[in-house]
């Protein structure tokens, strides 16, 4: 499948967010992929979680939740988790009206704080998200109602001993919908365990999409 690159500037709220839209005609639906850390620049993708979404057929939508001057100034943009809410949903929102994104299931898999934003986003529009990957993250930063509101099926997949494995052990249990939790395996190299986890995200997306007409299941 030969995917076509194109570099997107969403409106949110007053803002133009940083994207990158990976997609093709056949794709079996689309992957937000969020980044709420500023860096590194979208320009620098072709990530192991990208190319594992893309190689099992998924278009891939990845969508800086902060601009860089926001990222740059100010060290709690990061944590403004109802302005990163917003944001989510204005990109689901955008994605909605582009004609070749038009009806395809969505996923979403997020890292950092963008999880907390994404849990809230759910809740809020649950009709928009088929599945939620969690690479790590701040997903505890949603809040306890939220996180005990949330229906979307969601997979946690964590690095044992980080200390954000610990505070999400906190966080999981207040989960009362379909979630799933994955300690990944020591690894040699950060490439290495970033490899793992896309390949994790990746399995818990295709569970909750559609097997594309005329192929196998893998």
């Amino acid at each position: 499948m030969k995917l076509r690159h194109i570099d997107l500037s969403i409106p949110a709220h007053g803002v133009w967010l940083d994207g990158v839209l990976a997609h093709a005609p056949d794709v079996r639906g689309l992957a937000m992929c969020l980044n709420s850390s500023g860096h590194p620049p979208l320009d620098q993708s072709h990530r192991p979680l990208e190319l594992t979404l893309q190689a099992a057929g998924f278009a891939t939508m990845t969508v800086d939740l902060l601009t860089r001057q926001e990222a740059l100034r100010d060290p709690d943009a990061p944590f403004n988790i109802p302005r990163l809410t917003d944001r989510v949903l204005a990109a689901i929102e955008w994605a909605s009206h582009q004609p070749p994104l038009v009806g395809l299931p969505l996923a979403v898999v997020a890292t950092g704080t963008g999880c907390a934003a994404a849990v809230r986003a759910a809740v809020r529009s649950p009709e928009s998200f088929r599945s939620i990957a969690f690479l790590g993250g701040r997903a505890d930063l949603a809040g306890a109602e939220p996180l005990r509101a949330v229906r979307t099926p969601i997979r946690f997949i964590v690095t044992p001993g980080t200390p954000e494995a610990t505070i999400l052990t906190r966080a999981y249990p207040l989960l009362k919908g379909d979630h799933r939790w994955l300690a990944l395996p020591p690894t040699d190299s950060e490439h290495d365990n970033d490899l793992l986890a896309a390949r994790a995200a990746c399995a818990w997306l295709r569970q909750h999409f559609p097997q594309p007409e005329g192929t196998a299941q893998a």
